[in-house]
Formats: structure tokens, sequence, C-alpha cells
């Protein structure tokens, strides 16, 4: 699972919202010809559709091709989009010298691999290939009962709107400053990224020391950004909050669904999250600029940078990016070292408590990150190493509550609305027992 859904009420932060986050179902604009099929699965309940967490969603530089064509349509938009946009060779390139190619991992998004053809020689330092992505009509998510007013659908597709205007403008800064693919075209239906040979991470792999000191310096590289968007901390609480809200309004009929939802209700949900809301809002944990989306398959190691000690990775997908806490960031990427989602049988995705990271193998992550993120520390004393680190590790462990309760609660609505086969209930069972084993740890 590896991109979640876009909530598209109103409200709480429009970088929390995305109108085509990666690998969901969803309808693909007009101009961009027939959409793939959604997978469907005896468990979905709903014909809605929203953004998901993909079970398993690949990079896109990362996949071999299809055979399967584009359609014609298709083929002639990203034609004129490459020729358009694109310098050098590009210029002078005829459509059917356009070599286009699916790739799988998009359906909300579709993506294409375009390419010159072997033939053609480059200009100058103009890429030989590129990612087209062509973002999907569904802007927002749905609220999950029918039958919304139009004032109500008017506001979603008002919020839709600038949430795609926001991640443009965050994607191209990101690009400018290289910690992002680079931008070399964006229009309304979508836009022209960088392709970048790689492959995701492995779950495994975020534990190793090399791995894991580079993400913690990557992370604190993106904290320390200055970005033009709204600062104040919306996106966690009020995310929670409307899911919340969906959640204590949902009907199953399938009897296993409803004795698994019955049993996540007896925990009694709204005085939970207003006891965890009391607990973090006392916890101190700066506001910055947060990936919030910081797990394996939203992490690239480049090709032929294997074997490097540093700069082998790439963050991507940053369509949750937003001002949020510090230590939700952090937190949620520990969480993440728990769940594999490449298991190819029912529910499709293991989880092991155990993996979460250890005291030592967090406190190298923390000391790595502080080391890139606060000017100074490496200069400090030990003893004030040692208490700088120790703060942020309760902090840090009381935010992975949030990411459990957050996505616990995500689950419930995905498994009322998608179509995507995977066990969403048995996920959030498994990330409400989280929650409840990690409350037990912090004794609070």
């Amino acid at each position: 699972m590896k991109t979640k859904f876009c909530n598209g009420e109103t409200e709480p932060s429009p970088l929390g919202l995305r109108l085509g986050c990666g690998a969901g179902p969803g309808v693909v604009l007009p101009a961009a010809g027939q959409p793939p099929s959604p997978p469907t699965h005896p468990e979905a309940e709903g014909k809605e559709l929203a953004e998901v967490r993909a079970p398993q969603h690949q990079p896109p530089a990362t996949l071999p091709p299809p055979e399967e064509e584009p359609d014609s349509r298709t083929r002639r938009k990203a034609y004129l989009w490459c020729k358009e946009f694109l310098p050098g060779a590009w210029r002078g390139l005829r459509e059917e010298q356009l070599r286009i190619s699916p790739i799988r991992g998009g359906l909300s998004n579709m993506l294409f691999q375009c390419s010159l053809p072997d033939t053609m020689e480059t200009v100058a330092d103009e890429p030989r290939k590129v990612l087209l992505r062509l973002y999907g009509a569904i802007l927002q998510m749905r609220s999950c009962n029918k039958g919304g007013s139009g004032q109500a659908q008017k506001e979603n597709d008002l919020q839709g709107a600038e949430a795609m205007v926001l991640e443009s403008v965050m994607f191209a800064i990101l690009a400018e400053r290289n910690l992002g693919p680079k931008l070399y075209g964006i229009f309304p239906q979508g836009r022209l990224e960088e392709f970048i040979p790689s492959r995701k991470l492995d779950t495994e792999e975020l534990g190793l020391p090399d791995i894991s000191a580079e993400i913690a310096e990557k992370m604190a590289r993106f904290h320390g950004m200055k970005m033009p968007f709204n600062k104040e901390p919306k996106w966690l609480f009020g995310t929670m909050e409307k899911y919340l809200h969906q959640v204590l309004r949902i009907k199953f009929t399938r009897e296993s669904r409803i004795r698994k939802l019955n049993k996540i209700l007896s925990y009694n949900l709204p005085q939970e999250m207003k006891s965890l809301r009391s607990m973090l809002e006392a916890t101190s944990s700066p506001v910055v600029f947060c990936h919030n989306d910081c797990q394996e398959g939203n992490v690239l190691l480049l090709e032929g940078r294997e074997d490097s000690e540093k700069q082998k990775l790439m963050l991507i997908d940053f369509e949750y990016s937003s001002y949020n806490y510090r230590g939700f960031d952090i937190a949620n990427h520990f969480c993440e070292w728990m769940y594999d989602y490449t298991y190819e049988k029912y529910p499709f995705f293991k989880a092991n408590f155990l993996k979460y990271p250890t005291r030592m193998q967090q406190l190298y992550f923390i000391s790595s990150y502080l080391t890139a993120f606060q000017n100074g520390f490496e200069n400090l004393s030990n003893e004030d190493k040692s208490k700088t680190e120790e703060d942020i590790l309760m902090e840090v462990n009381r935010f992975a509550l949030a990411s459990h309760f957050l996505w616990g609660l995500w689950s419930i609505i995905q498994a009322k609305i998608s179509s995507i086969e995977f066990g969403y209930m048995d996920y959030a069972l498994s990330r409400f027992d989280a929650y409840f084993d990690q409350k037990r740890k912090l004794k609070v």
C-alpha cells in the first residue's frame, strides 16, 4: 500500500489532497484515452473509487513497459506535449518516430515512458526519455455516503483544483532544488518529468545503516525547506477528524466486515482520539515541511549508485507533503518498517511488530537526522547530544500512535469504497493492534 487516498472536503490542508496520487483507481481525462480497469475483489463493498495506497505500487522508472500500445488519441496528445515542451531533438520529432509505452503502476494517474528513436541523436543535453504523467479525473475523494449536495460538490471540485495547483507548484520547487525529479513541462492534464533509472527500496532495506542514515539526511533537508504554503499544521488532526466522522457513518453488509468494524468501534474511537490529541498537543514537536509518506515505495535507489556510500537515494511522491509535526514524519517512517506490502496472497500484506526499529536503530536515525538538520549538533557535548536525542525519541514514539490511528481509520474507509484487491479491514485491525501495543509500551 503506497499511495494514500485524498480527502477532498474543505480543509484541513490543500497539500494533504491530490488530484491523482500515483497509484489508485480512477478515471483518466478524455485526452488521455481509456483507463485500465481496476481489479475487483469480493471484499469490495462500494462502487465509489478513491485514491489509495496501492498494494504493490512501483516507481515508474523501474518497470519494464508492457507491450500494449496507447490508443491513438493518447499517442497524439503525448507527441504534441513532448514536441512543444521539450528542447533539442524533440522539436524536430515526427509523430510516427515517438516511442511511447504505458507503465504499470498508475491507475488514477496514467504513466507513459516517452523516448526518442535510437537512430535520432540529441542536439545538446535534452533527455532521451521522459515520464509523461496524466492526471486522473477524480480530483478528490467523494464522501462515503452518496447523494451529497450540489454546493458540497462545488466545494470539493474547487478544493481539488486548488490541490492540483499547489502540488504542481511544490513539484516545481523541489525539482529546482534538486530534491526531486526534474520538471520538463506542465499542462492542465498532467506533466513531463525526468525518467529516473532506479528501483524502489524493499521494506527490509529500511533498517540497513547506510540506507537509514541517508533517509534521515534526506528527511532533514526536506524539513529545513521554506515553502510558500500554509504554515499551520492542520493536516494531521484535520484529516483524522474527517476520517473518523466518515468511519462512524459506514455501514457494511458483509458479515465478516461487520464483525471487524464492530471490534474497532468497541475501542470508543472518539474518546481515544480525544485523548491522543490531548497528549500530542502537549508534546513538543516543531512544525516543519514534512513528506508525510516516507516509506520504502517512495524512496528510490538510483541505478549505478547502489554501492555508493552517500547520495544514492531519492525521495519521490510529494503529494501529501505539507507543514506538519516533525514527530509524525519520523514516526510514520518508523511504522512502515513493520509492514511488507509485497505479499502475494490475501490480505496482501504482512505485519511484524518486532520489525519496528529498536531503540539503537531509532537513535542512529535521529543522530543522522540532527547532524544534517541542526547546525552545530556535532559540536555539542555528549551530554547535550544525548538529551536532544532522548527528547526526540519520546516525541517520535508518541507520534507513532497518530500514524497507526490515522491509517487505521483510512483503511476502514477504503474497505467501503475501494476496488483494489487488498485486505483493508485486516490492515485496519493490524494498525489499531499496533496502536494499542505502542500505547502499552509508552504506558500512557
